[in-house]
């Protein structure tokens, strides 16, 4: 029998060597790549009956995968196919006059958008109102806007990532916040950790949404909120740029929301994943692997989605083959975490559906690895070692569910109302730190203590909108937000209150108005009405908040109203040149927990804790949209500014603080594409920004932001290649600029990251093997070098790393 170390000997070697010959297959066959015959043409004899099921025993008899939502083709009808047709003019032949067409994905699925010429009307109600996706020319519905505008006919920026984006990222990494940091411009490079805390957008905390459901805990932003659902359960991720009260608090740097997928398809249709994961040394403790599996049923009026991930992350290791150290808030190396996602749809009629979703979300750390300090001032990364590690696993849990219902023709408005619960729990490693000591407990400076943020939501949301009034003049949106948070930090180990109960309650109502002036003019307006309460109990500090027991501090309810305004404007100057400009407030409350939980003078009550005031974001955005027949450019400029904004810095024992002062930011973001040909386009951007606070409280902005504030300038370069219908590869460059503060010993030096991938369709699935950090660079986070001065985060980024996948749909 073979011990447990000669088979994951075994166990590695098989993989190194998977990872080698599927390299070697793939790279040697790419000089053959134009010589794939991808006009095969065949006989089809297809009866006639709904398109939907025409499409399907169409794709089926062709022998390719084609994924389409069924809400875009309810009540279509279909004469069938007869005759010899290739794929591309058999799809052309069955959509023909229904304003859609058939283009092909990542890893060779098919899929249906709306045709360019079809896309630039204004949408009618309809079943797939406020989710029509684009690919390639065709515009973008976007749900986040309450007000379902299209992407270019908005008055700020606003970004989309498809699919097959996504798909193409994670070909290269397993890391989310890579994702976003690689494809949201001015969206801070990824830590690399669980701790998205430092990661920003426009140099200030966006709101993560995952179907609209807010994921940050009102109370104590712990700042895990985007790693509480799978990537393999997402759709697209849509992104509003620039403060907004699109839905509520928190989103003062910009939103960010998750769309997951839907049940696509006519029939039954399932999709199965395996991806291996290795540093370029293949240690033994680095490999990693994710299996991934769903199914998605249609069949009448009814619809069914059920997927699920499972992962297992190995240790991450740097440029020069060294183990990246392990933090105390929490890591994505080291760990183990599943999803699960169930979705139930039902049609009542053409206009009216109705769905159940319900998302299981956990992360956890294996917790096998102790941190070696490194020495910032030597150039010592921090590394690691396996050793016991005193504390419980940290881990993520996050449970959402929710309840959608929505009517395209009520009394001739679009109707949309959500119902959602969400759980959230988020444990911390364990820490020696003075903040947890109690000599009631054990001697000062020997407790080991790990705290744990829980948060309950529950809420719902209400949107009406109304197009096309006055002979088409106005179209209004206007809804109610109502959501109820309760929360409390403990620290786990001794039961301990950390920060308090305590609990959150919002009411929002809204209005917003699109008035088109003429056909090339459209003047937004809108305002939202914020009224928020915070109700905390009568509670005494930890110990070590002041070293002398901790002080009783006065509970009490806070109430703060407050009315948020937005207006902005499009002009389309000609066929190719779109000027958009706003104003937008956000609205969001400081992190609550972090001022509770710090009180050290006694007498005080919560009625009379400034530091508790809500942050009011004003946002200016001027831009210039350009767009060509091959080739489509976007600049905008924006400035932001908050008389009492909140400024992250770390004191002395390592703690973060939440500074009250004033704050501006301003910057500029320049993307462009271009499509060479039919398989080929490029994508660049270039993106700058800059801020200051007031620390003197004078009234006048006077340091330079850190790193832990705002993102570096980057220059991003990507080439996407479809060689044929087998073939296609993914080139990736990113360029971080340096950067220098007024804190001498914060200084970013940059650094520049090359990544590739290559993916091949097989008679039966697909293969892809992607390499991040192509050149190995051996680099500091920008992190480590501009955010934080301290010996156990001085964290190197990964070294070269491999991802070999391979996906099937049946």
């Amino acid at each position: 029998m073979q011990s447990p170390r000669s088979t994951r000997s075994a166990l590695r070697s098989a993989i190194r060597n998977a990872l080698f010959c599927s390299g070697l297959a793939l790279g040697t066959a790419l000089p053959a790549l134009a010589q794939a015959d991808s006009a095969h043409t065949q006989a089809y004899q297809i009866g006639a009956g709904p398109l939907a099921e025409v499409l399907g025993r169409f794709a089926s008899a062709a022998g390719i995968a084609l994924s389409f939502d069924a809400a875009l083709l309810q009540g279509r009808q279909s004469q069938g196919l007869q005759g010899q047709y290739g794929v591309e003019d058999g799809f052309a032949r069955l959509l023909q006059g229904s304003g859609l067409q058939a283009v092909r994905q990542a890893e060779g699925v098919y899929g249906l958008t709306p045709q360019p010429q079809a896309a630039v009307a204004s949408p009618a109600p309809s079943r797939v109102a406020g989710d029509v996706l684009r690919l390639q020319d065709t515009e973008v519905t976007v749900s986040t806007l309450r007000g379902d505008t299209a992407v270019g006919q908005t008055s700020q920026r606003v970004t989309v990532i498809d699919r097959q984006q996504i798909e193409r990222q994670l070909a290269l990494s397993s890391d989310p916040g890579a994702v976003l940091a690689n494809l949201i411009p001015s969206y801070s490079p990824s830590r690399q950790k669980l701790s998205n805390a430092g990661e920003t957008l426009r140099g200030r905390a966006p709101q993560f949404l995952v179907d609209g459901v807010p994921q940050a805990s009102s109370l104590r932003n712990d700042g895990r909120s985007s790693y509480t659902i799978d990537l393999q359960q997402v759709e697209r991720i849509e992104v509003i740029h620039g403060a907004s009260a699109e839905h509520g608090g928190g989103a003062t740097g910009g939103i960010i929301n998750f769309i997951s997928r839907r049940p696509q398809g006519y029939g039954v249709r399932q999709h199965a994943g395996v991806s291996l994961e290795s540093d370029d040394a293949f240690s033994s403790d680095g490999f990693g692997y994710k299996l991934n599996y769903r199914v998605s049923a249609q069949q009448g009026d009814w619809e069914a989605l059920f997927g699920s991930t499972w992962q297992s992350r190995g240790m991450f290791y740097d440029g020069d083959n060294t183990r990246i150290g392990v933090a105390y808030p929490g890591e994505i190396q080291d760990t183990r975490d599943r999803d699960l996602m169930l979705k139930l749809g039902y049609w009542i009629d053409d206009a009216q559906h109705l769905q159940f979703s319900a998302n299981h979300y956990r992360l956890t750390g294996n917790n096998d690895y102790l941190p070696v300090l490194g020495d910032r001032d030597a150039g010592i990364p921090t590394s690691a070692t396996r050793g016991d590690v005193p504390g419980e696993a940290p881990f993520n849990e996050n449970r959402q569910y929710s309840l959608d219902y929505s009517h395209s023709d009520w009394f001739g408005n679009i109707l949309d109302v959500q119902l959602y619960q969400q759980r959230y729990r988020g444990q911390f490693g364990a820490l020696l730190s003075g903040s947890f000591q109690d000599p009631g407990i054990a001697p000062v400076g020997t407790f080991w203590e790990q705290s744990r943020s829980d948060s309950e939501k529950l809420g719902g949301k209400l949107t009406l909108r109304r197009t096309g009034l006055f002979d088409g003049l106005l179209d209004l949106a206007g809804g109610l937000d109502l959501m109820r948070d309760e929360g409390e930090q403990v620290l786990v180990l001794s039961n301990r209150s950390y920060v308090p109960p305590s609990t959150y309650d919002n009411q929002a109502g809204f209005l917003q108005g699109d008035l088109h002036l003429s056909e090339r003019l459209t003047l937004m307006a809108g305002v939202r009405r914020e009224h928020a309460e915070l109700d905390v109990d009568d509670f005494h500090t930890v110990w070590g908040t002041n070293n002398a027991g901790g002080v009783d501090v006065g509970g009490g309810t806070l109430s703060f109203a407050k009315t948020l305004s937005n207006y902005g404007f499009t002009y389309q100057a000609n066929d190719w040149a779109q000027f958009y400009g706003s104003y937008s407030e956000g609205f969001g409350m400081p992190d609550i927990g972090r001022v509770l939980r710090a009180v050290d003078t006694p007498g005080q009550d919560v009625e009379n804790l400034l530091e508790l005031e809500p942050i009011i974001t004003r946002s200016n955005e001027l831009g210039l949209r350009l767009n060509f027949s091959d080739v489509d450019l976007e600049l905008s400029y924006y400035e932001s500014s908050s008389n009492l904004g909140e400024r992250l810095s770390v004191n002395s024992a390592g703690n973060y603080i939440a500074n009250r002062e004033r704050v501006e930011i301003q910057g500029y973001e320049l993307t462009g594409n271009w499509r060479l040909n039919q398989g080929h386009s490029l994508r660049a951007s270039y993106t700058h920004s800059e801020g200051e606070s007031d620390t003197d409280d004078d009234g006048k902005v006077d340091t330079k932001l850190t790193g832990l504030n705002i993102a570096p300038d980057q220059f991003s370069l990507s080439w996407n290649a479809q060689w044929n219908d087998d073939w296609a590869s993914y080139l990736q460059y990113n360029l971080y600029r340096s950067r220098e503060f007024d804190d001498p010993r914060l200084k970013f030096d940059g650094y520049a990251l090359l990544a590739a991938s290559v993916s091949r369709r097989l008679p039966l699935g697909s293969l892809s093997l992607g390499i991040d950090n192509l050149l190995d660079e051996d680099y500091f986070t920008y992190y480590s070098q501009s955010a934080r001065v301290a010996d156990d985060y001085n964290f190197k980024g990964r070294g070269r790393t491999f991802t070999l996948a391979y996906q099937v749909e049946f």
